[in-house]
């Protein structure tokens, strides 16, 4: 480790030395206690907000609230709701009990709940309603050391001795907290920052999901570092739609929130609101997995696409074509000539900032890109509107972002520079490893995976295959397991071949596969929010998405993609023959993680017939 690297460790540490993020909740409400915290809503009801004051007195209201419920220090809390305010509540209340409070991804089915509520050992569950009882309620048989359920929704509470509505429990620990302060102060005083703040599952592409564990320290060492690179903005408007079961929104939602005191919108449900949202909140600061940015880029591709006048078709290409290269301008190591500025600043105020502000992101200062990297030309796409997105890299077992481009130094194309403090290096098989005080002490009850997680010198072995350059700056190839070698013995990056393969606006979602075999195959589905209008443009009428998927036009338009991104690959990673499958893939229908990523197992199972016929078999 150089002595930089120890210089830039111990600063970042100085900083939260002895803390918890109990003690940053607590600092943030007395310095900023009148400003606004959370704002949430329940359909088209005005926006209800409260104030950081409000949120850590609410806090220690639900953590005296689980003192009477009988949680012990080091006991888990299992929570299943969406995004909203009683979420992030009830997470506050648990750590200021002294509890670790473990989020569950919504979409997990009753077998998985009771193997994570049996791995950790949950002792309360806290649930939104009748959806999540009815997944909870076989699970619980199975759980006998599970003892109460806090219901949000009163309507959907069973009137049993196991469970209490959300309204009831709030209210028990007011009553206890205006009695007697004294429990949660000494559960609050107690807690060191090598404590859990959190336990989080991995989503699961692979077999069970792993209990990651996360400190007090790694969090707040995290918050130090994106505040020190300027990514994390004071007094941030922020809209959260993610899972909090992710470490990422994880962060922005809650850690981040409680150290630059911003206002957090809630967004219930990312699917239908999501848009509306963001449109009505006008963020300054936004997160999207890369399938989010994939999507928007498809919508407004559309959009462009549907224009019947040319001149503004060209006015926009223009514009877009100075953006992008001006965007490029100011990558590391680039400067801008006086004339590109100039430039940029017309399309910036004719055309691009208008463009950015329909989509809602027109007061955007920091956009960022995360849980996998973001496509090279979605990138430079959104680049053309005027938009830096800075891709960060990182995993839950190293509370999120260990490496990240800035304002200040960022590549296109890259995931950036390793933050400051953090050691990275690029192992002689290729494997990015990560060093330093963001890694998970380990996985809940699993020595020999956390044996194989971070080896004896500490290296934390990230599953990836990458590079860095002479700048310092990352590249991340694809996961090490998912690297197709074909029966010819060439070694092919899929996502290299996928993400190619999205960029074209009709298709949703890809997967290239060619293990052990001659050549490489195409999977593909169309994007239902482009494929449908764009059907209509052309005056193709079709009643569902499956008939769609057969139509010829599509069908050439999709084999015209093929062809293009074929044209930028090398012989032995082109696409030889494809499918387009008669559906979408979701989280839901299992072949998508909560956050978007695909379960290629999934795919490869429930698609192997189809795979074999591009085969020929």
């Amino acid at each position: 480790m150089t002595s930089e690297i120890v210089e830039q460790r111990a600063a970042m540490e100085q900083e939260w030395a002895g803390k918890t993020v109990c003690d940053a909740l607590a600092d943030t409400a007395e310095r900023f206690g009148d400003m606004p915290a959370f704002s949430d809503r329940d359909g088209a009801d005005p926006w209800q907000t409260i104030s950081w004051a409000q949120t850590r007195e609410q806090a220690l209201e639900l953590a005296t609230g689980f003192v009477e419920l009988g949680l012990m220090p080091g006991e888990k809390v299992a929570m299943m709701l969406p995004n909203r305010v009683e979420h992030v509540l009830a997470d506050l209340g648990v750590m200021h009990a002294g509890g670790v409070p473990v989020t569950f991804y919504a979409t997990l089915a009753a077998d998985q709940i009771a193997y994570m509520a049996g791995d950790c050992d949950a002792r309360i569950a806290v649930i939104d309603g009748a959806g999540e009882l009815a997944r909870w309620e076989p699970a619980l048989a199975q759980l006998p050391a599970l003892r109460r359920v806090i219901v949000r929704d009163a309507a959907s509470c069973p009137a049993e001795p196991r469970y209490l509505s959300w309204a009831d429990f709030a209210a028990l620990g007011a009553r206890r907290l205006t009695k007697d302060r004294g429990p949660v102060t000494r559960r609050v005083a107690a807690i060191r920052p090598d404590d859990a703040v959190t336990l989080l599952y991995t989503s699961g592409t692979t077999g069970h999901p792993k209990g990651v564990i996360i400190t007090h320290a790694s969090v707040l060492y995290e918050v130090a570092t994106a505040t020190t690179s300027g990514n994390a903005r004071p007094h941030v408007r922020w809209v959260s739609y993610l899972p909090l079961a992710h470490i990422a929104e994880r962060m922005f939602t809650i850690y981040l929130a409680i150290s630059n005191a911003g206002n957090t919108y809630f967004c219930h449900n990312a699917s239908t609101e999501l848009v509306s949202t963001v449109g009505q909140v006008k963020p300054t600061a936004f997160f999207g997995v890369p399938r989010v940015w994939e999507k928007i880029q498809a919508g407004i591709q559309a959009l462009l696409a549907g224009e019947q006048d040319e001149a503004k078709r060209a006015a926009v290409a223009k514009a877009m074509d100075a953006g992008l290269r001006y965007v490029r301008s100011c990558e590391y190591g680039q400067s801008t000539p006086d004339e590109l500025a100039a430039e940029f600043m017309a399309a910036e105020e004719q055309v691009l900032r208008p463009i950015r502000s329909l989509l809602g992101l027109g007061d955007a200062e920091i956009v960022v890109s995360a849980a996998a990297p973001l496509p090279p030309e979605v990138g430079a796409f959104f680049a053309g509107l005027g938009l830096k997105i800075l891709d960060v890299y990182g995993m839950t077992e190293t509370t999120g972002a260990f490496t990240t481009n800035t304002l200040e130094a960022f590549k296109l194309g890259t995931v950036g520079r390793a933050v400051p403090g953090m050691e990275v290096k690029i192992a002689d098989d290729g494997e990015i490893l990560a060093r330093g005080p963001l890694n998970t002490p380990g996985y809940l009850n699993l020595p020999d995976k956390t044996a194989e997680l971070i080896d004896e010198d500490g290296w934390l072995h990230t599953g990836d295959i990458g590079s860095i350059d002479a700048d310092g700056f990352v590249s991340v190839v694809d996961r090490k397991k998912e690297l197709i070698i074909t029966s010819g013995g060439e070694n092919i990056s899929p996502a290299a071949i996928e993400n190619l393969l999205v960029a074209h606006p009709l298709i949703g979602q890809a997967l290239a596969y060619g293990d052990k075999r001659p050549y490489v195959v195409a999977v593909l589905t169309l994007d239902g929010e482009v494929a449908m209008p764009w059907a209509r443009a052309r005056g193709i009428e079709a009643g569902s998405l499956a008939e769609l998927a057969a139509h010829p036009a599509v069908l050439e338009a999709v084999g015209q993609a093929v062809d293009d991104a074929n044209s930028k690959l090398a012989r032995v990673q082109q696409v030889k023959s494809w499918a387009l499958l008669p559906v979408e893939w979701t989280a839901e229908s299992e072949e998508l993680t909560p956050t978007l990523k695909l379960k290629r197992r999934v795919v490869h199972a429930k698609y192997a017939d189809t795979i074999d016929a591009l085969y020929g078999g």
